[in-house]
């Protein structure tokens, strides 16, 4: 439909509206006069459109007649196994979903329960701390900013290290001043097509540095390391934080450790290793399986004792992923807000901005900090990044759209 142009007074006009606060309505009613927001409008001001993925064929059909009983409307698939259903409806028609859910037996209560905590993880900011040995890290007042250090030879970004302790320190140093909340380092790369590398060989390149920054900043370590005697050498030299990749899939030792130990643990999606990620990667619901290839790594941390509120959950973007992939992942990114853990996000000079821009890594700034902007926009709560100062003007300026701004 091609849209009309209007006639008579210049004055007035047709918008929609973009109200992403709940406060924001009732904004609107008081500029135009209203004495109270009509129940209509509140019933109907946020829409949820929710997937349960996974759940089997009759359970799907009773939660689809169920939603539609509560005015909403559903689409389930028929599979006999295990399906998808669709739900769509106003927060009022989810709790009322939820509600005659509760009343329908112990395993479509645990279905509503589900529903229920999906759409307050979505909808309600975190305010949690991680917890990481002296330090302590506030997730939700802002967006966290984590600086990468490479103790690597071969870095897709050409900013590694490995064998200059001094240059790693000062490196670390100066992400310090200018804002960085965390120091990440790494002793193996893991860019496309990378080889594993030897876990003493890895220790050798990043327990210098972290022995000597951990004497000289005041902010948590992390480790970047999916093997769980590299972490373990790490944490004893002074990192607080463990970031593995494989999303505690390669190392069953790991999880533990991070329970033993009390850190928090970042998990990220992977489709294989670095060696054949980008091997014509694929996916039939690219969202859906990064969610619950996220999900594992939450239950096997909680397994094995690592508090739920101490586990960070990244999609991974550039690992296993097309440019698609990635653009489409920034894009869904508040889906994860779902799972209710923090998200991280790091996709600082990777290739998918190279691709895009057609630029090569030393010249990827400006598309990075378009990403992080963005991701902040769509719910990142840390965003692992190889510039800081420009990174965190970005993002704080990104904070003050979305989560506010406190100054005159």
């Amino acid at each position: 439909m091609n849209a009309q142009p209007r006639t008579g007074p210049g004055s007035w006009g047709a918008r929609v509206l973009v109200l992403n606060d709940p406060g924001d309505l009732a904004d609107e009613m008081t500029r135009a006069g209203a004495v109270a927001i009509p129940e209509a409008f509140a019933a109907n001001a946020s829409v949820r459109l929710v997937k349960l993925d996974a759940v089997a064929a009759r359970t799907a059909e009773t939660v689809e007649r169920a939603m539609r009983a509560a005015g909403g409307d559903a689409a389930a698939g028929r599979d006999p196994d295990q399906t998808g259903c669709l739900l769509i409806g106003t927060l009022a028609q989810h709790r009322d979903l939820c509600a005659r859910l509760a009343q329908a037996g112990p395993d479509l209560a645990q279905v509503g329960a589900e529903i229920e905590r999906a759409l307050s993880a979505f909808d309600d900011p975190l305010a949690i701390e991680l917890r990481c040995g002296e330090h302590v890290l506030p997730i939700g007042e802002r967006t966290l900013v984590m600086g990468i250090i490479n103790a690597t030879p071969d870095s897709f970004s050409g900013d590694g290290l490995a064998g200059d302790a001094g240059a790693m320190v000062a490196r670390g140093e100066q992400m310090v001043e200018q804002g960085a909340d965390i120091l990440d380092i790494g002793g193996e790369s893991t860019r496309p097509g990378s080889e594993a590398t030897d876990a003493r060989a890895e220790m050798e390149r990043v327990l210098p540095v972290i022995r000597e920054l951990r004497g000289r900043v005041n902010i948590p370590i992390s480790i970047d390391t999916y093997k769980a005697e590299v972490a373990r050498a790490a944490l004893d030299a002074g990192a607080g934080i463990i970031n593995d990749i494989s999303g505690l899939r390669s190392d069953p030792g790991m999880a533990r450790l991070a329970a033993e130990r009390h850190v928090p643990v970042i998990v990220m999606h992977m489709l294989g290793t670095p060696k054949t990620m980008q091997d014509d990667p694929r996916y039939d619901d690219l969202m859906g399986e990064i969610a619950a290839y996220l999900r594992e790594s939450v239950a096997l941390a909680e397994r094995a004792g690592v508090p739920g509120d101490q586990v960070v959950i990244d999609p991974g973007f550039g690992f296993g992923k097309t440019v698609q992939h990635n653009l489409e992942t920034v894009r869904r990114l508040r889906e994860l807000k779902s799972l209710g853990h923090p998200v991280l996000l790091g996709p600082s000079r990777k290739s998918t901005i190279g691709n895009v821009l057609d630029l090569p890594p030393d010249e990827r700034l400006e598309g990075t900090l378009a990403v992080l902007a963005l991701a902040v926009a769509n719910g990142a709560d840390i965003v692992r990044v190889h510039d800081v100062r420009p990174a965190l003007r970005a993002v704080r300026m990104a904070d003050a759209l979305v989560r506010g701004w406190a100054g005159a």
